[in-house]
């Protein structure tokens, strides 16, 4: 799996409103109405992670939830981090 270049990153970013570039990684952040919200969105997450085997980042501070995705063994983002957002976002 190839690491993507800047412009690749910045074209495919196009696609996936709210997501943007956080140094190496993609990262979205999210406001819930509550913890048991932010919880169970977090909960989600998780079982996509397992079914793509890539796994995020995750930030947790009550109704608050951010994600940051790479790619570590390429020291980078792949397409990978791109397929796994967008599954994200049709939660």
């Amino acid at each position: 799996m190839n690491k993507l270049t800047p412009q690749e990153i910045n074209e495919r970013l196009k696609n996936l409103p709210d997501w943007y570039l956080d140094q190496d990684a993609l990262r979205r952040d999210w406001q819930f109405k509550n913890f048991a919200e932010a919880l169970q969105f977090i909960n989600q997450v998780g079982g996509l992670a397992e079914e793509h085997d890539h796994h995020p980042e995750i930030f947790n501070v009550y109704n608050k939830v951010n994600l940051r995705f790479n790619t570590h063994f390429v020291g980078g983002i792949t397409r990978k981090d791109f397929d796994i957002a967008a599954d994200i976002n049709r939660l």
